[in-house]
């Protein structure tokens, strides 16, 4: 008993040095717990993907192949740890042969993906840069029309995701996103996703999943990391500087646009049965004495495109990736921009919220729907777009949609949950 007093007693002489000590081990038993979690995930994960791996297959097919774009230099460095601990293993266990190719400088995506052979499938590992650079280099191919049929799986990786919470489950656990990632990649459910072509007046054209987004909220979240030294208010602090230093911040634009298209039928899944030989020799007989008349071709009705002038403090031009799985009666994209009568405290608040989440509009906000658009910029005008959260300066530029252009693999519990959204 005198020894356990005297043990409370030095802890007591000694409070400072206990309470650190206490906060220490504390954290270092969260932090081991944490690990021991991560683990029990990989280890889960990898007995699944080996059912994947002990599936028999047929004395004529062969191994599924798949080519692996990994960006080392995405998360601050640590991708490449990121998918050799968590991706990696499910793939090899699940019995795919995967060539990983490593980039080494920014734009050489590009260059990758119009060098790459055939493939079963494209894995892209890294955040919405190198997802932006390999669909890119894969849409600027001659023989496009071919490897855009080629499933796409995305492994998010990098500090931005847009496209990741349209595609697979939301989870605070980063091990636990990506491995339900790698793992929708075998169970192999793939949905379409609209592609948009933004082309200047001499540059190749470069291709988006989420969207254009140009104005004064854009400008001022690329400030934000200067002010880090304010921790949670470094996203008003930021706003609020960028006011004293200019106010209105109102952007000038000419958006020149076409109307949606009627969305066709979705081809059927499986080719209608031929039919028997009888009918065949019947319907050729029918087409030898009577032959079809050929229809005179049909004279294209020049596009007739309307222009609307804008005052806004932002302005986006979107797919509708966002929820992949609605239906839709038309193909477009979305013109939105934000009014121009915000005031100083309207302007900090709704940039706050946009930092958050820059497809948020408010509801005085302007939409269009539209197939293509044409943006003329007032002469003499600076500054940048983010295209897919990479910059790109601002231009005259030219905006088409490709309609459900590339297939991407989705996770079906996320499938569900977006249907749910919808009803």
């Amino acid at each position: 008993m005198a020894r356990v007093v005297k043990v409370f007693r030095t802890l007591r002489n000694h409070w400072k040095k206990s309470t650190v000590a206490v906060c220490a081990l504390s954290y270092g038993g969260y932090w081991l717990y944490g690990k021991h979690c991560d683990n029990l995930l990989r280890r889960e994960a990898c007995l699944k993907a080996k059912e994947y791996g002990h599936q028999l297959i047929g004395s004529q097919e062969r191994l599924k192949k798949a080519t692996v774009i990994l960006n080392p230099a995405a998360s601050s460095g640590k991708a490449n740890t990121l998918f050799e601990k968590n991706a990696a293993p499910i793939l090899h266990l699940a019995g795919v042969e995967i060539t990983i190719v490593k980039t080494d400088y920014e734009g050489q995506g590009k260059k990758l993906i119009e060098l790459m052979e055939q493939t079963d499938m494209l894995i892209v590992a890294g955040g919405d840069g190198t997802l932006q650079e390999v669909i890119t280099g894969l849409l600027r191919r001659p023989d496009q029309d071919k490897f855009s049929n080629t499933p796409i799986g995305y492994i998010p990786l990098g500090s931005h995701n847009s496209l990741s919470p349209s595609l697979h489950l939301l989870s605070d656990n980063r091990v636990q996103h990506i491995i339900s990632a790698t793992l929708s990649i075998l169970k192999g459910e793939t949905v379409p996703l609209d592609v948009l072509q933004i082309k200047g007046e001499k540059e190749q054209p470069v291709f988006a999943l989420m969207g254009l987004r140009w104005g004064a909220f854009r400008d001022v979240a690329s400030t934000i990391r200067k002010y880090w030294y304010l921790g949670p208010l470094k996203t008003k602090a930021a706003h609020w500087f960028q006011t004293l230093r200019e106010w209105p911040l109102v952007r000038e634009v000419t958006v020149s646009y076409l109307p949606p298209n009627l969305r066709p039928p979705d081809l059927p899944v499986q080719k209608p049965q031929r039919p028997n030989l009888l009918k065949r020799i019947v319907r050729r007989l029918k087409n030898y004495w009577n032959p079809p008349v050929e229809e005179p071709p049909k004279i294209e009705e020049p596009e007739k495109w309307e222009e609307k002038k804008l005052s806004t403090h932002e302005l986006c031009i979107h797919t509708h990736n966002k929820n992949p799985v609605t239906r839709r009666i038309y193909d477009s994209m979305a013109i939105s921009a934000e009014p121009d009568d915000f005031s100083v405290s309207e302007f900090i608040t709704v940039g706050t919220k946009k930092e958050e989440d820059p497809s948020l509009f408010t509801k005085a906000s302007s939409q269009v729907e539209a197939s293509a658009c044409m943006l003329h910029l007032p002469e003499g005008t600076a500054g940048f777009y983010n295209i897919d959260n990479e910059e790109y300066e601002a231009m005259p530029v030219e905006i088409r949609l490709l309609p459900r252009k590339l297939q991407f693999f989705i996770n079906a519990e996320r499938r569900d949950q977006l249907l749910q959204e919808v009803q």
